[in-house]
């Protein structure tokens, strides 16, 4: 009797957990799913907002969502692209899963951002104004990868890499600009206009922003769905990523967004001219007070001489 209760409780838990895995979001782990009227309905935590599970979910409810879980030279980069410097934040979406075009912290620090949820601005008060939410239309991955134990060949590595963006992030081929490789680093384009895409095409900010995360290890995909980049049979590890962004209308940042390492080597070479300026002025002070002592000391040898 013992024996049977067991295996029935074991079948029960079987059970139990087939049915959790059938209601679940592949392509968004950041959910919580559950079964209504017999379909498997997905809401992605921090915002409650259902996800479609068939596609990537957008950047900003995936930042949402991450928010509110606990605790050389290679390839030259656009003119107009920036980087990230803020990193994750709570983000405002819109009801569709966009960002909302102007965004506030907790101390009521505000600024504009891209559809890639970029800051594009300098950081203001509530009173900043972000009449649109400006289209980033252009993305520029530059990878950096160990050294393999074969060289690889620009084929091979973009091949692999189309093959992973497609395939991974469902992206269409129209969308993938180009694949540069110039060992060991990696440049990959994508470009996505917004007459181009359609409602069902996932956007380049969203393959963008899954491909970085997949790399640092942190990947929203369910566990299930890992994440390996194979050239030739060979791993790719990826060391370093930057990812670029490029709006249709110019960022519109102040001297404020200049780097620190240029505002420290405009110090430094402040602190020399002034260093030089002073030495000279020194210097010439110096020299000066010589020559008049010995212009008095010439003064009074012809003085005693002439009284001599």
């Amino acid at each position: 009797m013992e024996a049977t209760f067991r295996i029935v409780l074991l079948l029960m838990v079987v059970a139990a957990s087939a049915e959790e895995n059938r209601c679940s979001c592949p392509t968004n782990k950041r959910t919580n799913c559950a079964e209504e009227q017999g379909i498997c309905v997905c809401k992605a935590l921090g915002s409650n907002q259902k996800v479609d599970c068939s596609t990537l979910t957008s950047k900003c409810l995936l930042m949402k969502a991450e928010a509110s879980a606990p605790g050389g030279k290679s390839f030259t980069t656009p003119e107009t692209g920036f980087l990230d410097n803020d990193g994750l934040y709570d983000p405002d979406c819109e009801n569709s899963g966009i960002f909302k075009a102007r965004q506030c912290n907790y101390t009521d620090t505000c600024w504009c951002v891209n559809s890639a949820g970029v800051r594009r601005t300098d950081k203001s008060d509530k009173d900043i104004r972000c009449s649109e939410l400006v289209r980033t239309n252009w993305i520029f991955i530059q990878l950096k990868h160990q050294e393999p134990e074969t060289p690889f060949s620009q084929s091979e590595v973009a091949s692999s890499l189309r093959h992973l963006i497609q395939n991974r992030y469902r992206l269409r081929p129209i969308f993938i600009s180009s694949i540069e490789y110039n060992h060991p680093f990696i440049k990959i384009d994508l470009k996505q206009n917004a007459s181009q895409k359609s409602d069902g095409d996932v956007d380049i900010a969203d393959v963008a922003y899954y491909f970085e995360k997949d790399i640092k290890r942190v990947s929203p995909f369910a566990s299930n769905n890992k994440f390996n980049i194979t050239v030739n049979g060979e791993t790719l590890d990826i060391e370093q990523v930057l990812i670029y962004y490029v709006d249709e209308i110019p960022p519109e940042f102040t001297m404020q967004f200049v780097k620190a390492g240029v505002v420290a080597v405009a110090v430094v070479l402040l602190a020399a001219i002034l260093i030089g300026i002073i030495v000279f002025v020194v210097m010439r002070r110096w020299r000066t007070g010589k020559y008049e002592k010995v212009e008095l000391k010439e003064m009074g040898e012809m003085q005693i001489n002439r009284v001599s």
